[in-house]
């Protein structure tokens, strides 16, 4: 199978199967949804859904945020993880939105790049679902499940797995892959035991082909 087939078969697969796909944070606009994302560091979206709208009452806009004092966003983001660091990044980030973008959240990967707490995934995941910019983000998500399926291929980092998958994938369904893939690794192709039995990617996968089927057939063997 070629790389290109591959890549249509899992492309029809998630139309036909996750064709609405989007993130599981809850937000309203661009500066919601970047509070959500920089909090979202190693830690889950359901957790992070229950601990944001206290913050976005307290601070509705970025203008707010910017004059926010450290101990009360501590104690409002307290229960996830890192909350010393994430506090810091969104004062941060408040303060240069305001004094450097005029208030303004900025919808370049190079310009949100410069803001406290947001590296390049961020910059991606906001860029794209924003603005539909043809960016894809690379979480362990992205990054283990575009390894298994064979979509990347010796890729030791996210930048050379975005490239990767920016290289061979329709620019028309770039924008969507980052949910597509963190969705199916989060709910089906799990880190430690990927539940293959119910895949619908088997006949594509290099890994079920490689590490599955090679087990079961040991164990048949062995029988």
């Amino acid at each position: 199978m070629t790389k290109r087939e591959r890549y249509k078969f899992c492309i029809d697969y998630f139309l036909t199967h996750a064709p609405n796909a989007e993130t599981e944070l809850i937000y309203d606009g661009a500066y919601q949804l970047l509070v959500a994302v920089i909090l979202s560091a190693q830690c889950t979206d359901k957790r992070i859904n229950l601990t944001t709208p206290a913050i976005f009452e307290k601070y509705p806009d970025v203008y707010a945020l910017s004059k926010a004092d450290h101990e009360e966003v501590f104690q409002l983001i307290k229960s996830i993880s890192y909350p010393n660091n994430k506090t810091k990044h969104l004062v941060g980030m408040g303060k240069m939105v305001v004094q450097k973008f005029n208030g303004q959240i900025p919808m370049t990967v190079d310009e949100l790049s410069e803001l406290p707490g947001v590296g390049r995934k961020t910059a991606n995941v906001i860029t794209s679902v924003i603005d539909a910019q043809p960016n894809i983000a690379v979480d362990t998500h992205v990054f283990r499940v575009s390894a298994r399926i064979g979509l990347t291929a010796g890729a030791k980092n996210p930048l050379q797995t975005e490239k990767q998958l920016l290289k061979h994938t329709p620019e028309e369904y770039v924008a969507v892959m980052h949910h597509w893939l963190i969705l199916h690794g989060r709910y089906i192709c799990v880190a430690r035991r990927p539940k293959c039995e119910i895949c619908g990617l088997r006949p594509v996968c290099r890994y079920y082909h490689k590490v599955i089927l090679k087990e079961k057939l040991v164990e048949r063997i062995k029988e």
